[in-house]
């Protein structure tokens, strides 16, 4: 597993002094939220660039090898182009062989989990022996830098986890959708239902002195954690009781990051420690959707996951709405690093 993320690097505190709010209230949001500072990519930088960045630095130490790439599942809410696929984009850029399947995926915040179980159906082909899950946002570009309750959270990251055949312990997997909740995060205009004009480009006034366009990403907070505290405990309980797991059995709890504060409270309703479920991620580079699961990963566990072996639950949950969740033993990996691109 590769992170990679932009050298650019900017502090809450240097994100509020924008915004009339006390500052008091603001030291206190960075507290409790676990915000500090984010990684955000400079203008003109693509989903792919990142991504490419990525595989060039694992071809050219020899950690994986172009040819021997069967699949490329591209996850990302933020692709280079309408059409072709990012994937095509990636794929053609490293001249990697044509007898391979490329395709792209539009998940977010379980974008990882949703990735994994697609390389897994891969690796039921004869022909597939090896797959590379991108997961990759640059959602910074679609947030309005005049919104307090979304731009001093969101980051942007991608990441490269090469799944193989091996080893014959089972994997266990869930995956939820509720499409009637899909408004509580939104980028409402852009795509063919509602295509970016001048009046979409338009900042309004939403409240609370937060200024955001259709064309930007729009959040319900409240609607989110209440969704994550109400049906992730319950989708942990059924994974684990299908597996015939406790949570006492599993090592690492490596979730989706929105804010510490809403995973120490998934912490306290499922009883986990926190120590067992990291919630350093958007302290250090901010909320990338999907990317958050590898970047939670290799900030934490870089060594350990390539000297001995781990029971892991991945969970991610939020754009779709969409939940899911996966226990697997891993570790003993080639590569368990992250990298800066820009630097």
């Amino acid at each position: 597993m590769l992170a990679i993320v932009p050298a650019h690097e900017q502090s809450f505190v240097e994100d509020m002094k924008q915004f009339d709010f006390p500052e008091s209230r603001s030291l206190k949001l960075k507290l409790v939220m676990g915000y500090d500072k984010h990684r955000l990519v400079t203008p003109g930088t693509s989903s792919s660039d990142l991504a490419l960045f990525g595989f060039r630095h694992l071809f050219e130490r020899g950690l994986v090898a172009p040819d021997s790439l069967d699949g490329l599942v591209v996850v990302t809410q933020s692709p280079d182009y309408f059409m072709p696929p990012t994937s095509s984009v990636i794929q053609g850029e490293l001249g990697l062989k044509q007898d391979m399947f490329c395709l792209d995926l539009n998940q977010g915040c379980a974008g990882f989990v949703v990735g994994l179980a697609q390389a897994f159906m891969m690796l039921g082909l004869d022909s597939v022996r090896r797959v590379a899950l991108v997961n990759v946002d640059i959602l910074s570009r679609k947030v309005s830098t005049k919104d307090r309750n979304s731009y001093p959270l969101i980051g942007d990251a991608a990441s490269i986890t090469i799944v193989e055949r091996g080893g014959e312990e089972p994997v266990f997997a869930n995956l939820k959708m509720d499409g009637t909740r899909r408004e509580a995060l939104i980028i409402p205009a852009g795509g063919f239902k509602l295509p970016s004009s001048p009046e979409t480009a338009k900042l309004e006034d939403v409240g609370d002195g937060n200024l955001r366009a259709r064309d930007n990403l729009k959040m319900d907070g409240t609607a989110v954690f209440n969704f994550v505290q109400v049906e992730v405990p319950p989708m942990i309980d059924d994974l684990l009781s299908f597996a015939g797991a406790s949570a006492a059995d599993v090592d690492w709890f490596l979730f989706h990051q929105p804010n510490k504060f809403m995973l120490q409270k998934l912490c306290d309703k499922m009883k986990v420690p926190y120590a067992k479920m990291p919630s350093n991620v958007v302290e250090r580079f901010g909320n990338s959707s999907g990317v958050t699961i590898p970047l939670v990963t290799v900030a934490n566990l870089a060594r350990e996951l390539t000297e001995r072996t781990f029971r892991v639950c991945f969970a991610g949950f939020g754009v779709g709405l969409t939940w899911g969740s996966m226990l697997a033993r891993t570790g003993g990996w080639r590569f368990c690093e992250l990298v800066g691109y820009g630097n």
